[in-house]
């Protein structure tokens, strides 16, 4: 039996140059983020403003950036994960790093909806959200008092 040598040529897309742009820069902004983009082709953000200890959310949504606090109780926004509905609703996954538990936000820059998914000690580092296709909410996360992977879903069939 031979050895065939296939020769491969790696194909390279061609790329546009990257642009960079400021949407936040009141206070220690921008750590734990995440992005989404809706069916319109609009940018959704969520990101931790560590200077007030806030979850903040950025969207491009009507044609200029606006940024909004999804939630303020206690020291929240660590770990954020977004995702986008069909409708072009995002939805957040992040700790409240005060108690320690996995949260979870819905909404858009004109109002917010949140609730605590997991209040287990130490819940919700590194959180990951996706929508199935019927936009049911799916979140892994990490659970440090027990060193676990957890999964959470509010689909109940």
């Amino acid at each position: 039996m031979g050895a065939f040598i296939i020769p491969i040529h790696p194909v390279i897309a061609e790329a546009g140059e990257w642009t960079s742009t400021v949407i936040d820069d009141e206070g220690d902004v921008g750590q734990y983020s995440s992005i989404a983009i809706d069916p319109e082709g609009d940018v959704h953000i969520s990101y931790s403003d560590q200077t007030n200890e806030n979850l903040k959310y950025a969207s491009n949504e009507s044609g200029q950036w606006h940024l909004t606090v999804v939630d303020s109780e206690m020291t929240v926004g660590a770990w954020t994960s977004i995702a986008v509905d069909s409708e072009g609703n995002s939805h957040i996954s992040y700790m409240n790093y005060t108690l320690g538990e996995l949260k979870y936000a819905t909404g858009a820059w004109i109002g917010w909806s949140n609730q605590t998914v997991d209040n287990s000690t130490v819940a919700g580092r590194y959180s990951s959200i996706a929508l199935d296709e019927d936009d049911k909410v799916h979140i892994s996360y990490y659970d440090s008092t027990n060193n676990n992977l957890k999964y959470a879903t509010n689909f109940n069939g």
